[in-house]
């Protein structure tokens, strides 16, 4: 039988950022629910374009949410309390309790002395969620060895210290000096905090890990912390990733037979992982591209989620890519645009009171018959809606500023919502919504697919059910190449049931 005893908070902090804390922290919150735990994921401050809509209507960070679904669990604001969505380079949207507070400068944010009453809110938010959940599993963020911010950090150290938190320090051997990295982020801690390092897991392996075995011993001999896992680098595992840096490797057409989608690839692009489905459909070739010319392959483009519509819409009108996608329009191709995108596809976007910029009005791309104006005003709601007034239900999300007009006497709407309102527009073979995750539906995907692909062969993609198998198939790569039994005494936990699962 499985054990219900109060299993202690578990951390994932990382050697650096990029080094697979997030998915770890994935996998071990589908590892306990496997295991008859009611787990939850909890990040006390993410900096993130990608979020997602709680069932209340608030905003947290993607990466949590994802790691709520291997939870099996609903999403909720304390498990990222605390949200920072730059607009540029030096300035971020400030998120709390997935509320917008306003804009802030980087500066300010990260030397102002208000992190003692942000500190007690992530705390509180923490402490609800200890209350309900068993075990609660933690995402550092970045380093945990930033000395210079350590009296400003809220997420790594400082929180395992609140939470009494057993600390995995995570690294990545495939950049390379793993042993400088994780000897270094130790060392340079507190001696209070190394205390809470519990363990060492040495993410994204390449070979055979028998000729890794001395060095597991060298380092656990320098750091004096055991190496709970040495974890293989895996493709075959598809899980939302956070960051959208590999996306630029992601630009080139495929003339294998597939339907060539081409996502626009702009500046502030967020919620990228709304194309996540596509990437995995093995009738479709997604790429991303902000070059012109290689639009001329697509067979549908999509303008994306964006955190600053009017940089952007400025952008593509002077890169030349507003024209070739005017031009692919006229040609007969299918256009979508999602949330910034949508308002992209009109005739004007305004901002009166200078939400996004100083910039106060451009022309749209006059593909859809749509003005829009920005407002302070943030809508985040999940919502239930039928594509093109049909009888199956679907859902998606909505984040956006902005208020959209629909000038037409007779506009199409792409959905109704479940209240019975339009949303959405259509005008021949182009396409907008603010439906974050529509393209999780299959019901839609084969509504784009369906001129370019013979129906009598098509197979719809249940993306819902392979997001199951990728998350028991993460669960099962790190269960198999971690110390489970080291790992449940870190927590707690007797030993009696891994004796009857190892």
């Amino acid at each position: 039988m499985i054990s219900k005893k109060t299993l202690s908070p578990i951390m994932f902090v990382g050697t650096g950022s990029d080094v697979g804390k997030s998915v770890i922290t994935a996998a071990f919150c589908r590892i306990l629910r496997q295991d008859g735990y009611l787990p939850a994921p909890f990040k006390a401050q993410n900096m993130a374009l990608n979020s997602y809509a709680t069932p209340e209507g608030l905003e947290i960070g993607r990466a949590q949410a994802v790691q709520a679904e291997a939870a099996g669990v609903p999403c909720h604001t304390d498990m990222n309390p605390l949200l920072l969505k730059p607009t540029t380079d030096t300035m971020c949207q400030v998120v709390l309790h997935g509320k917008s507070i306003g804009n802030q400068e980087a500066v300010d944010y990260f030397t102002s002395n208000n992190k003692t009453e942000l500190r007690k809110e992530v705390c509180t938010a923490f402490d609800r969620l200890a209350s309900i959940y068993n075990p609660i599993v933690m995402e550092g963020a970045g380093s945990i060895s930033e000395i210079n911010l350590r009296q400003l950090d809220l997420v790594n150290m400082p929180m395992a210290a609140h939470a009494k938190a057993n600390v995995i320090l995570v690294a990545d051997i495939d950049r390379g000096g793993v042993f400088a990295s994780v000897y270094g982020s130790i060392m340079l801690l507190t001696e209070e905090e190394r205390k809470l390092i519990k363990g060492i897991i040495i993410n994204k392996f390449r070979g055979d890990i028998r000729l890794f075995e001395s060095g597991i011993k060298m380092m656990e001999d320098l750091c004096k912390v055991p190496v709970l896992g040495v974890i293989p680098y895996f493709k075959d595992i598809h899980i939302e990733e956070e960051d959208s840096v590999m996306l630029h490797t992601k630009n080139r057409a495929a003339l294998n037979g597939k339907v060539n989608i081409a996502v626009v690839l702009l500046q502030h692009m967020s919620n990228f992982t709304d194309f996540n489905p596509l990437e995995q459909d093995e009738r479709i070739h997604l790429y991303y591209t902000n070059a012109p010319d290689d639009l001329k392959h697509a067979d549908i483009i999509i303008i994306p989620g964006t955190k600053s519509t009017l940089h952007d819409l400025m952008v593509l009108r002077k890169s030349g890519m507003a024209k070739a996608i005017i031009q692919a329009n006229t040609d007969g191709k299918t256009i979508l645009g999602i949330c910034g995108g949508y308002q992209m596809l009109g005739k004007v976007i305004t901002d009166p009171h200078e939400i996004e910029s100083e910039i106060k009005q451009l022309p749209g791309l006059n593909l859809l018959p749509i003005t829009t104006e920005l407002d302070g005003t943030k809508i985040t709601k999940q919502v239930k809606f039928s594509l093109l007034g049909g009888k199956t239900q679907c859902t998606g999300y909505e984040i956006h500023n902005g208020r959209t007009t629909v000038l037409s006497d007779k506009p199409q709407a792409l959905n109704t919502l479940e209240e019975g309102a339009p949303e959405g527009c259509i005008s021949k073979n182009c396409y907008g919504t603010y439906l974050h995750g529509i393209l999780d539906n299959a019901e839609f995907v084969e509504l784009l697919l369906q001129p370019f692909i013979n129906e009598k062969t098509a197979i719809e993609f249940d993306y819902f059910k392979f997001k199951e198998e990728q998350y028991n198939k993460l669960a099962d790569h790190v269960r198999k190449h971690v110390n489970m039994e080291y790992f449940y005494k870190i927590l707690g936990s007797n030993s009696e049931y891994h004796s009857q699962t190892l």
